[in-house]
C-alpha cells in the first residue's frame, strides 16, 4: 500500500514534469511569463520536477529499505506545500493566473504530503517484523 501512494504522487509528478517539458506553451502564462523564453523557463522547471523526483523513485522502489528516501520526500513535500503557500500569503496582488498555479501547486504539494505521510506510517519501525518474529 506504501507503494501505491508514494506511485501516486511520484506518477503525479512525473505527469507534471513530462507536459511542461513537451508542451509548455499552455503552462506559460501561469507564470506570469510569454515566449519563447517563457516556454524555455517553463520546461527548465519540467527538468527541475524530474530531478526532484530521484529520492521518490528510491522510496518507490523499496519504501522499507530506502525509508530514508521516504522521510526525504515528505520533508521535502511539506517545504513545498509551506513555501508556495508562503509566496501566496506574502506576495501579490497576483494575476489570476499566477494566483491559480500557486493554489494549483498548494493543492497538488498539500495531497501529496498527505499520501506519502500516510506511506511513511505504514512502514514505520515499529510496525515492521523484527528479526526475530
Amino acid at each position: 500500500m506504501a507503494q501505491i501512494l508514494i506511485g501516486l504522487v511520484f506518477l503525479a509528478n512525473i505527469q507534471c514534469a513530462g507536459v511542461f517539458l513537451i508542451n509548455p506553451s499552455p503552462y506559460i502564462v501561469g507564470f506570469g511569463l510569454e515566449g519563447a523564453a517563457g516556454e524555455q523557463i517553463v520546461r527548465a522547471l519540467g527538468l527541475l520536477f524530474i530531478m526532484w523526483n530521484v529520492p521518490y523513485a528510491f522510496a518507490l522502489a523499496n519504501p522499507i529499505k530506502h525509508r530514508m528516501s521516504l522521510i526525504e520526500v515528505v520533508i521535502m513535500q511539506a517545504v513545498g506545500l509551506v513555501g508556495e503557500t508562503g509566496i501566496l500569503w506574502a506576495g501579490g496582488p497576483y494575476l489570476l493566473p499566477i494566483e491559480s498555479t500557486l493554489t494549483r501547486f498548494i493543492l497538488f504539494d498539500g495531497i501529496g504530503l498527505i499520501l506519502l505521510l500516510i506511506a511513511l506510517w505504514l512502514v514505520r519501525k515499529d510496525k515492521l517484523p523484527t528479526a526475530a518474529s
